[in-house]
């Protein structure tokens, strides 16, 4: 990802923006922070500027583009941002993209934060390390498509097919977090996969209804705070269990790589033996005939033993008749959940900056 362009970057919070500058795909300025203010619109985008200026005051050349998330729901080819329950300002939608470019005279893109999570992770993360472990351990499988999950306020999520980022016809392309929830059908699954989530169902198994954050249940979970271990373990394996429900119809579309993300992802010990154990559960027929639930087994990429597994299939030598020459055919259909070894906004920002070297080598 080394390019000599500069691309301005920002972390877009409900409570913070944090405003940077990247180039060769990595940070060259001193993070910009400013307090979200989002009661009125033009105090919010005149703090978008003001941030935006201090970034450019720092670098050594023009910058070539701007490139962010923002939550949606937006149209994000257009820049246009909506409702949104943490801007209240941008009700009825806010072209922000455009505002942007008339007041920096460059180029403004704008994306939906779970999609450049899972562009990030496509490019820079998730799939060149595996890939490359795999090589080294002289398998000839490789990936190149991979489903980018966040885990937090809500279930975000991301695609990205032979490197491209699966945007859709209206800017939802990837939106799984109002998918049908497994344990309550007439529910979205966001309601059983978020912070609010763990909160609740640990209050639901314990009794206890104390105003624990999903730090505190973790420590529980590890046993080093007092409360119900078994309760703590239990909230987050439901979230695994619902997350893997909606992720089984997500990844039979797209076939590739699971990585995990979001303020959640530290729980992943507790999370992902369940998601994929739902990956991996089966179904029946009206016959009685039971089938997988996926095409392809589910591995967790988190441990060691299932990783080799992975990584070996069940490669075998293939003579190709008249000839001299072998094939490897290697018959295990297999996908791979694993969490991000960076911090989840770095991949967004790697995600924001290679989406805006795409667009302007596009653009020419």
């Amino acid at each position: 990802m080394k390019n000599s362009k500069i691309i301005l970057t920002l972390d877009a919070g409900g409570t913070n923006f944090l405003f940077s500058a990247m180039q060769d795909g990595r940070e060259i300025v001193q993070p910009f922070h400013l307090s979200t203010d989002s009661s009125q619109i033009d105090i919010c985008i005149n703090q978008l500027k003001t941030g935006f200026g201090e970034v450019i005051r720092q670098l050594p050349e023009v910058p070539a583009a701007i490139s962010f998330a923002f939550p949606g729901p937006a149209d994000y080819p257009q820049g246009i941002i909506g409702d949104l329950p943490n801007f209240p300002c941008f009700k009825g939608g806010v072209p922000l993209g455009p505002i942007l470019e008339e007041a920096f005279g460059i180029p403004v893109f704008i994306n939906n934060d779970g999609d450049l999570f899972a562009y990030g992770e496509a490019l820079a993360g998730a799939l060149p390390e595996i890939n490359t472990r795999l090589e080294a351990m002289g398998s000839s499988k490789r990936f190149h498509n991979l489903i980018g999950v966040t885990f937090g306020t809500g279930y975000g999520c991301g695609v990205v097919i032979n490197g491209r980022l699966l945007q859709g016809d209206n800017s939802a392309g990837g939106d799984i977090w109002c998918f049908r929830n497994k344990k309550y059908p007439e529910m979205i699954v966001e309601e059983s996969v978020s912070i609010r989530a763990v909160k609740r169902v640990y209050a639901e198994l314990s009794g206890d209804a104390a105003p624990l954050t999903p730090k505190d249940i973790f420590d529980i979970a590890e046993g080093t705070r007092a409360g119900h271990r078994e309760a703590a373990r239990a909230s987050f394996a439901q979230l695994g269990e619902v997350a893997g429900e909606a992720l089984a119809s997500a990844v039979t579309l797209v076939d590739g790589i699971i990585v995990i993300g979001g303020g959640l992802a530290g729980a992943a010990k507790y999370i992902v033996p369940a998601l994929t154990a739902e990956l991996n559960s089966t179904l029946t027929s009206f016959s009685g005939k039971t089938f997988p639930h996926l095409q392809m087994q589910a591995f967790n990429l988190e441990e060691e033993s299932e990783w080799k597994a992975f990584a070996k299939g069940n490669a075998t030598l293939l003579p190709v008749p008249g000839s001299d020459r072998t094939v490897v055919y290697d018959s295990m259909k297999r996908i791979g959940v694993m969490v991000t070894s960076r911090k989840t906004s770095q991949s967004i920002a790697l995600g924001a900056y290679a989406y805006a070297l795409n667009q302007l080598e596009q653009k020419g």
